[in-house]
C-alpha cells in the first residue's frame, strides 16, 4: 500500500485534539455517533515494531477490521468487572491492549494458573512496544505502547491519554498528579497496588509449585493502600481532558500494567469474534 500519514482525532466533550501517525498501512478514525466514541480502525501501528514472525512469535501481522464503541458517559459500576479474554481497551492508533493471555499452565484451559506475557519466564515475542501478535495477525499491547508514546510526544511533561478503555474510562501512561484532584501538583510514576503473594504455590496436581515468582497471573494479590491505584489500577483525578475530574486508568510499569478489571461496564465490541478457543498447549505458536 502507499505510505499516507494519517491524522488521529480524538474528541473529548466539546475538547478536541489531533495529532499525525505516520505509518505505511495504519487506519483509524474516532468519531463521536450518539451516546458512543466510535473507534474504527484496521489494527496496524503507526510505529516500529519488532520483527514478526520470529524465533518466539510465527506470527504475521494482519490488517483487521475494528469497530469499537466507547460510552461517552461512563459509570461506574458496583462491583468491578473482570475483563476475562475480552480486549480491555484501544489505543489512539486502534490498537487494541489486551491484559493477560491464554496460555494455561500443563495446557489446561480450567488449571486456574494462567501464564503472564510480561516479567515471567514465558517467551512469547513480546517486541520493544510490549506487544505481539495473535495467531490470526492480531497485533496488540500487553503493556506501555512505546512506540505509541513516541509518537505522541512522549511522557513525563503532562498525563498523556493513549487510549480508552472498553467501558468508557480513558487509559493514561505511567504518570499522574501526586494530589489525584490537583492538577497544579507535580506529576510523577503511579504505582500498583499489586504485589507478589508470600510463599509457594500448590504443587501438581492442583497447582506448577514453585515460589510466587510472577510468571502467572495468580502469582499477584492485590494489596489495599500499598500503592496508589486501586483494584481496577486507576484513580478518580483530573486530567488534562477531563478537568473537572473523572475516573481513569494507568498502565503501570508493574503487575498488572494493564488492568484485568473494568471499573465500569465493558461494550461487548471489545469481545473478541468467535467462539472461545478450546484448551491448548503452552507453546510459543500461540501467543496470548
Amino acid at each position: 500500500m502507499i505510505a499516507r500519514k494519517h491524522l488521529l482525532c480524538v474528541a473529548v466533550g466539546s475538547l478536541s485534539f489531533a495529532v499525525w501517525a505516520e505509518g505505511v498501512t495504519n487506519r483509524v478514525s474516532i468519531s463521536i455517533e450518539g451516546d458512543y466514541r466510535v473507534i474504527r480502525a484496521n489494527g496496524i501501528p503507526n510505529h516500529a515494531t519488532g520483527q514478526f514472525p520470529s524465533r518466539y512469535n510465527p506470527n504475521v501481522i494482519a490488517e483487521k477490521d475494528y469497530t469499537f464503541r466507547v460510552p461517552l458517559r461512563p459509570e461506574a459500576a458496583a462491583k468491578s468487572t473482570p475483563t476475562g479474554f475480552a480486549w480491555f481497551g484501544v489505543a489512539l492508533n486502534g490498537v487494541p491492549f489486551e491484559p493477560g493471555t491464554q496460555e494455561f499452565w500443563n495446557g489446561e484451559r480450567n488449571s486456574g494458573w494462567h501464564y503472564e506475557a510480561i516479567g515471567g519466564e514465558s517467551n512469547l515475542g513480546i517486541d520493544q512496544n510490549l506487544a505481539h501478535v495473535q495467531p490470526n495477525g492480531a497485533y496488540h499491547y500487553h503493556g506501555l505502547p512505546r512506540g505509541l508514546v513516541d509518537q505522541l510526544g512522549g511522557e513525563g511533561q503532562r498525563m498523556l491519554l493513549v487510549g480508552w478503555a472498553a467501558d468508557g474510562f480513558p487509559i493514561y501512561t505511567r504518570y499522574g498528579h501526586n494530589i489525584a484532584t490537583d492538577a497544579k501538583s507535580p506529576l510523577r510514576k503511579v504505582k500498583s497496588s499489586y504485589r507478589l503473594k508470600a510463599g509457594e504455590r500448590p504443587r501438581s496436581p492442583i497447582g506448577p509449585g514453585g515460589n510466587y515468582d510472577g510468571n502467572f497471573t495468580e502469582d499477584f494479590e492485590y494489596a489495599p493502600g500499598s500503592g496508589d491505584l486501586d483494584e481496577c489500577n486507576g484513580r478518580f483525578g483530573v486530567t488534562p481532558e477531563f478537568p473537572q475530574g473523572i475516573y481513569h486508568y494507568y498502565i503501570t510499569e508493574t503487575f498488572p500494567l494493564i488492568s484485568r478489571y473494568w471499573k465500569g461496564t465493558g461494550d461487548p465490541s471489545f469481545q473478541k469474534q468467535g467462539p472461545p478457543p478450546g484448551a491448548r498447549p503452552r507453546s510459543p505458536n500461540r501467543p496470548g
